[in-house]
């Protein structure tokens, strides 16, 4: 299993890579880097990797789940409800890949402000 960690404002969280194809094309693509854009409770910045949707893509996700959104070519984290939620479960604005899990505290997550650069790397480079 591989593992990144996501550095954003003075945060930097671990995460846990599923072993699936969106998962190793992500995992191929590393470093990433972008400028956070904030939808309700999930930030997502753009990537430069094309992956088509999933047979398992889903809307309906858990806090702390990591997500390819194929309409935008975004990479998601989701930590709490969306604009699209109907409770505190976090939902996609379209159907995402699920690639991966925070192994930190996700709550960490609703300080960082939409245009702050994030930068995935795998962990300890």
């Amino acid at each position: 299993m591989l593992h990144i960690d996501i550095s954003v404002q003075q945060l930097v969280l671990r995460a846990a890579l599923n072993d699936t194809p969106t998962a190793r094309r992500i995992a191929a693509a590393l470093p990433l880097e972008g400028t956070v854009n904030r939808w309700g409770n999930e930030i997502y910045f753009d990537i430069p990797v094309q992956i088509e949707a999933a047979a398992d893509a889903v809307t309906d996700v858990e806090i702390g789940t990591l997500a390819y959104w194929p309409a935008g070519a975004a990479f998601c984290i989701f930590f709490g409800p969306t604009p699209v939620s109907e409770d505190e479960q976090p939902r996609a604005y379209s159907p995402v890949n699920i690639f991966g899990r925070i192994s930190d505290d996700p709550g960490r997550l609703r300080d960082v402000q939409g245009g702050a650069h994030i930068r995935i790397t795998r962990a300890d480079e």
